[in-house]
Order: structure tokens, then C-alpha cells, then sequence
């Protein structure tokens, strides 16, 4: 009995601890202890259009490389070891040339692109190392449904360029990040929810957001319970100006240091930008939040308008994608 009672003591620990035991399907490690060495390897293993999620594990290290998930890729988790020493990078920047002895771009000097579909990141930083050169991209966004967690985003001009299309939706999703960076630091097409993040300014002059949101497009930026910070000088900063006419962004409930300008938001020099931006906010709060000193064609939303911005409303879609899930 004693001998059946161990049996069955040890096959329930056994399987407790299978069950409670983290499931990776790759582990990327620098030091040749996991499955790859590079992120490159461990995305090109993984079966075209899976049906379900693949987890790669990245170990501590920083990682060079020009990263692709292709289209294909999809439901791909990265989760790294450390947020703050699992690292990758790369310093390509717009100016740099390629072969051919040609400009890369802006899109071509990023770090990271994600196009596959359902593409998850916990703990990781994202970096373009390529310093103050004008346009370096550390990720470029362009599949649906993309969340990050817990992740840091590095560079300079044009760190965050959430892609997405100007024809198809991507839907994209912020939680508990760090994201810095001197001039449009955050830009582009996508509908993105922005929760609980620091959004930090790295030199004075600069904007926060450069949004260029579909005119088909209710939401553009969500940017919710989140904290602005910069070592700038006084007044410094813009909270966004329109990369194109119809750009969207909100700021709810967020935390504006002294670095902010007391009118807020930027026309990008076209008067005609003023008729169709909509850019507004909700309880600012901070050395920055000076609503009765901000461009009269930006908003202060009520109530009742501040309720209708939820996750499920600005990112649900027909699918009623839920990020947390």
C-alpha cells in the first residue's frame, strides 16, 4: 500500500510539474545552449501558416541582427529572458546605403519587421543603434492583431513605426512599455492602444506622434494611463503633429511632465491639417497638462466620449480581437 500510495504521489508531482513547467517550442541562446543562436533561425524554423501559436524563448544576450517574420510566420511569441538584457538590435538608418549605392529609407532601416499575423513580444528591447542620424527604425508593425508586453523600444528619430497599411487594417497593442525617441517617435497608419507605457523625449523640438491614420479609420492612437517623461528642456515637446491630414490620437488619463508645450499639438506647417486632425485628450494630468492652453482645434473629450474608448471598441473588430487573451 505504502509502495502504491508513492506511485501515485510522484505521478501526480511529476505531472504538476510538466504542467506547470513554461512550454517553449524553440529557445534561441548566444552561447549555443538552445535550439539557434540567431532569432533569424528559430523564425525560419517555424511551419508556414501554423494553425497554432509558436513560442520562442530568447535568452539574455544582444542579438545583431536584421530581423524578418515574414507574412507567413503566423502566431509567433517571442519572450525574452530579461527586458533589459535581452536585446535586439541593429543600426541601419534612412541615409545608410545600401549596395547599390541607394538611400535604404525609412522603412528599410529597421531593425525588426513583423508581418506575420497574431505576433506576440514579453520582456525583449528592441533597439536601432544606429544613433541621432535622422530617420532609424528599431521595429516596423505592419501584421494584424501584434501585442508587445512588458517591452522596451530604443532609438532615436522614428523608433516605432507602426506600419500597418493604408488600405487594410492592423491592429496593434501596447501594454506596460518603454518607448523613447527624439522626433515622431511613434508614427504610422496602424489603430494602436497604448496602455500603461512611458513614452520618454530625448532631445528638445521634438513630437511625440506622427500619426497618419486612414480617413476610413474611427481610432488612430489610444495612448491610456500612460506617462510622458523627457530630459528637455521646458516646453520642448509636441504630443503629435499629422504625417497625413486625417490622423487620429488620444490621450487618456495620462501623466504630462514639464517637457510638453502648453498648446499641445503641431499643424506640421499645413493650416489644412487643422480641419481634419483629430487630436484630443481626457484628464491630463501633470506640469504638462494645460488644457485651457492647447490649439483650440484639438479636443477635450467629455464624459460620455472618453467612455466609448475601450479596447474592445478602438481594437474588437469583427473578430473581436482581445490582446489580453
Amino acid at each position: 500500500m505504502k509502495h502504491f500510495l508513492l506511485f501515485i504521489t510522484l505521478t501526480f508531482s511529476l505531472t504538476t510539474f510538466a504542467q506547470s513547467k513554461p512550454q517553449y517550442d524553440f529557445i534561441v541562446a548566444l552561447d549555443g545552449s538552445g535550439d539557434f543562436k540567431t532569432v533569424q533561425e528559430a523564425i525560419n524554423a517555424v511551419p508556414d501558416y501554423r494553425k497554432v501559436r509558436t513560442v520562442i524563448f530568447i535568452k539574455k544576450g544582444t542579438y545583431k541582427e536584421k530581423i524578418i517574420l515574414a507574412e507567413s510566420k503566423t502566431m509567433v511569441t517571442f519572450i525574452g529572458e530579461n527586458k533589459d538584457s535581452t536585446i535586439l538590435t541593429f543600426d541601419d538608418y534612412a541615409q545608410k546605403k545600401n549596395r547599390f549605392g541607394e538611400d535604404k529609407g525609412t522603412s528599410g532601416s529597421a531593425g525588426f519587421y513583423v508581418y506575420g499575423p497574431g505576433f506576440r513580444a514579453e520582456n525583449i528591447t528592441f533597439e536601432n543603434s544606429a544613433g541621432p542620424v535622422g530617420q532609424a527604425v528599431a521595429v516596423l508593425v505592419k501584421g494584424d492583431r501584434a501585442a508587445f508586453f512588458n517591452c522596451r523600444f530604443l532609438g532615436f528619430q522614428d523608433t516605432l513605426y507602426t506600419f500597418g497599411d493604408q488600405t487594410r487594417a492592423s491592429r496593434q497593442y501596447y501594454k506596460n512599455c518603454y518607448i523613447e525617441g527624439t522626433v515622431d517617435f511613434i508614427f504610422g497608419w496602424a489603430t494602436a492602444w497604448f496602455e500603461g507605457c512611458t513614452l520618454h523625449s530625448k532631445h528638445e523640438n521634438g513630437y511625440v506622434t506622427a500619426a497618419s491614420t486612414p480617413e476610413s479609420s474611427k481610432y488612430g492612437y489610444v495612448f491610456y494611463n500612460c506617462r510622458l517623461t523627457g530630459n528637455v528642456p521646458e516646453a520642448s515637446i509636441y504630443l503629435g503633429r499629422p504625417w497625413r491630414p486625417f490622423a487620429k490620437v488620444a490621450y487618456l488619463n495620462c501623466e504630462m511632465g514639464k517637457h510638453i508645450k502648453p498648446e499641445g499639438w503641431n499643424n506640421w506647417g499645413n493650416t489644412a491639417n487643422e480641419h481634419t486632425a483629430q487630436y484630443a485628450e481626457y484628464k491630463s494630468f501633470g506640469s504638462g497638462a494645460n488644457s485651457a492652453a492647447r490649439v483650440k482645434w484639438s479636443r477635450q473629450l467629455s464624459d460620455q466620449e472618453a467612455a466609448t474608448y475601450t479596447i474592445a471598441n478602438v481594437l474588437g473588430g469583427a473578430d473581436n480581437w482581445n490582446p489580453e487573451e
